[in-house]
């Protein structure tokens, strides 16, 4: 397959959010701000990384074969606006992110909602290994070996009603410790959801760790959603409210660019962003870039909870 040439300049997150922020001076509205910005942008990392095995690191690869993401690129390039949108400045800002004490309240339309401790549901529920691949809005990849425990394991504790459909996460607010949350653009703290049916997917994992290590705060950390069939942004980070509800609740990206990040945000190669294809996508490490693969290589395991959707309305 041909090498695609990177976006142009206009689509990478430095000059679109300069852009979105004149806009906003000359506005002072959300709105006209948000439809400019972006989850993410295409970027490249430096090549040569080390790969895991140069680490020390076990050399993971997942189910097609393709190895695991350096564990540097892991923790050095990383989407995560409530620290910063410079991908590779979130290590720095993220280094002293207090993990601990850490609680996750699991409430709404349960039977038995209760609140835990990190240390609870590390007890509760022993981390097992998933190599899983991420696939970013913007057109780069990873393989990330990711440790953690099923989501519907811990929904299943708290005995869900029969009128919950759907669930809804959210961030810590910590602007402090998080300068990005000062930020005005975005409505923090991140909030994200899923259809009941999705979070219970035996694929959805609450991710605890990295390579073998506790994850770092730049990685999410003490825990973090990880739906590796749906674009990155899904994967809400730093969780400390797990929610079941009635209704479909709001999120972040699709509050402030609704034409741009929809409440499904399933990889899907035939249903291109406004501003850039998904067709294909850079895998971080690799120079060349390869087909983007429908729910990103997942569609045997979670393609039947779609069935007669029509995925290019419901993106």
């Amino acid at each position: 397959m041909e090498s695609i040439p990177t976006p142009p300049s206009s689509e990478i997150t430095p000059e679109s959010l300069y852009l979105s922020r004149r806009m906003f001076l000359k506005t002072a509205a959300l709105a006209a701000a948000a439809s400019v910005l972006a989850a993410c942008a295409p970027q490249l990392t430096g090549e040569g990384t080390a790969s895991s095995t140069q680490t020390g690191l076990p050399a993971y690869k997942d189910e097609r074969g393709d190895p695991a993401t350096s564990y540097a690129d892991i923790t050095h390039y990383n989407n995560y606006y409530e620290f910063s949108t410079d991908k590779e400045a979130v290590a720095d800002l993220a280094k002293d992110f207090k993990t601990s004490p850490w609680t996750v309240a699991v409430s709404g339309l349960a039977h038995q909602p209760q609140t835990f401790g990190i240390e609870d549901l590390l007890r509760l529920f022993p981390p097992e290994d998933r190599i899983y691949r991420l696939r970013c809005v913007e057109g780069w990849s990873m393989v990330i070996p990711w440790q953690g425990f099923s989501l519907a394991d811990l929904i299943r504790m708290a005995e869900p009603m029969t009128s919950a459909r759907y669930v809804r996460f959210e961030t810590i607010t910590a602007p402090d410790e998080m300068p990005g949350q000062k930020d005005p653009f975005f409505p923090f703290p991140y909030q994200e959801g899923l259809r009941l049916d999705e979070a219970l997917h035996p694929l959805t994992l609450l991710a605890t760790g990295v390579y073998g290590k506790p994850a770092l705060p730049q990685n999410g950390a003490p825990i973090r959603l990880v739906v590796p069939w749906k674009y990155g942004f899904k994967s809400i980070k730093a969780v400390v409210k797990i929610e079941l509800t009635e209704e479909q609740p709001a999120t972040l990206w699709s509050t402030v660019a609704p034409d741009e990040y929809g409440f499904y945000a399933n990889v899907n190669p035939d249903v291109p962003h406004p501003r850039w294809s998904q067709a294909s996508e850079r895998r971080i490490g690799e120079l060349k870039r390869r087909d983007t693969l429908l729910f990103n290589g997942y569609a045997e395991q979670v393609g039947q909870l779609y069935t007669g959707m029509d995925l290019k309305a419901n993106y």
